[in-house]
């Protein structure tokens, strides 16, 4: 007997694109006990409608217009510490996976995953364990035996979240309305992350971004 809605693992999806959601629903749903209970089409989006929905797993995009990804991780877990977040992300670079860990997301995949690893994500995050896809758990193990380091890695998270929104061509203004902080604090955090990554302009800070992977070029 088929198992009811009540009994599955509930999962919303946020994606910017809707043929992405759709393909992502149709590869869940071929799983008996996963159910999609909602849709998010960006983070202010997820942020709004996420506890109505209350999913057990959140699977989201961190590259979408507005306030992105990390930072609707951010404002979801100031609201529901307890909620579970897979990033499902085009960046296959380890600093990325590494910046959502430490924000507190549960799992992270790239989209090029197979479904059947999409599927084993959600219910290992459902069942409170972090999950990585196996590329990225390699790099990060060597990163950790190497000891190499990235100069980005010196950033905190609001300079990150600044740095990257800065090398995708956003303005000053533009950030600070995003990330609701005053131009003078985004411009603060302009001057911090050019000192520790020794840029002093938009275009080497774009070209520090690319080099790092940061830069989705879909």
């Amino acid at each position: 007997m088929e198992r009811t809605v009540e009994s599955k693992t509930t999962v919303m999806l946020v994606d910017d694109h809707a043929v992405v959601r759709m393909g992502f629903r149709l590869l869940l749903e071929g799983a008996q006990d996963i159910k999609v209970v909602g849709e998010a089409e960006s983070g202010e989006d997820a942020v709004r409608r996420f506890q109505d929905i209350a999913p057990d797993v959140l699977i989201m995009d961190i590259s979408m217009p507005g306030i992105g990804g990390l930072e609707a991780i951010d404002r979801v877990l100031a609201k529901k510490p307890q909620q579970k977040i897979l990033v499902l992300s085009a960046h296959e670079d380890v600093m990325h996976a590494r910046r959502v860990l430490k924000s507190g997301a549960s799992g992270y995949l790239t989209k090029r995953s197979a479904a059947d690893v999409l599927i084993e994500a959600v219910r290992a995050v459902h069942k409170g364990t972090i999950y990585l896809e196996p590329m990225i758990a390699r790099e990060l193990a060597m990163e950790q035996v190497s000891g190499s380091k990235n100069p980005v890695d010196a950033l905190t998270e609001k300079e990150f979240k600044v740095f990257v929104a800065l090398a995708k061509g956003k303005s000053v203004q533009e950030i600070a309305e995003v990330m609701s902080l005053s131009p003078r604090t985004v411009g603060t955090h302009l001057y911090n992350i050019k000192q520790k990554l020794g840029a002093s302009n938009s275009a080497e800070l774009a070209i520090i971004a690319m080099r790092s992977g940061l830069l989705d070029l879909r």
